[in-house]
């Protein structure tokens, strides 16, 4: 027993998640079908894609149980951070994902980031939220944030219900999980740029951002996380 993510079931959850996205009319952009084989051989001409960290990220948050904690993310663009302090340029990311039935992301912020969270098919996102003292998840406190431009005044704990074509504005301060019900959801993210690597905070310390992987087989795709080994 391993408490590591498999790379079976990043490969099997990658499949399966192409053949989602398609059902709900996304087409992914050519690089997401590459092969680490493929990648290695066009490294010279990639150097964006790798410094954006666009492309495949699968995370089950550190927990080692992935059917229960975990999320499945497609980074189709990413602007820069140097960008976004001199308030010019490329000052958005995009993401797409799959939140699977029962399945959570975990309640966290961000330093920096606000994103629209979109529920672009599926069953219903539920977004439960808490309010946020000096850096930390407050469950006292509630929030105010933007549903689909109209305001709501949410007290501590509440479960916002998504259904397909809603939305909600997150910004920094307001705590979240999600999780999908009834079905799996399809998931956009619109955002500022985006730092995985630093901009998330969890209210459980004992959560990650990125997964330890096991390799009990060839990794079909690259993750994000990949990168740093395989095409340095």
């Amino acid at each position: 027993m391993t408490d590591k993510l498999l790379r079976s079931i990043i490969n099997r959850s990658l499949r399966e998640a192409e053949l989602f996205m398609a059902s709900h009319g996304y087409v992914l952009p050519p690089f997401a079908n590459w092969t680490p084989a493929e990648m290695q051989r066009r490294r010279g001409e990639i150097g964006n894609i790798i410094d954006a960290n666009l492309g495949w990220d699968i995370t089950d948050f550190g927990l080692g149980d992935f059917e229960r904690t975990g999320l499945l993310l497609f980074t189709a663009r990413n602007g820069r951070l140097a960008d976004l302090k001199r308030g010019g340029g490329m000052l958005y990311a995009e993401k797409a994902m799959i939140s699977r039935e029962g399945q959570i992301t975990p309640s966290h912020t961000h330093l920096l980031k606000t994103e629209d969270i979109i529920n672009r098919g599926g069953g219903t996102l539920v977004v439960e939220l808490f309010g946020d003292t000096e850096g930390a998840c407050n469950r006292s406190k509630g929030t105010t944030v933007l549903c689909d431009g109209i305001e709501r005044v949410l007290p501590p704990g509440a479960r916002l219900t998504l259904k397909p074509g809603e939305s909600v504005t997150l910004r920094p301060g307001d705590w979240h999980a999600f999780w999908a019900e009834r079905a799996d959801v399809f998931v956009a993210e619109v955002s500022t740029v985006n730092d995985d690597a630093a901009d998330n905070m969890f209210e459980n310390p004992a959560v990650t951002r990125f997964s330890g992987i096991e390799e009990d087989e060839p990794p079909a795709r690259l993750l994000v996380s990949d990168y740093a080994t395989w095409l340095s």
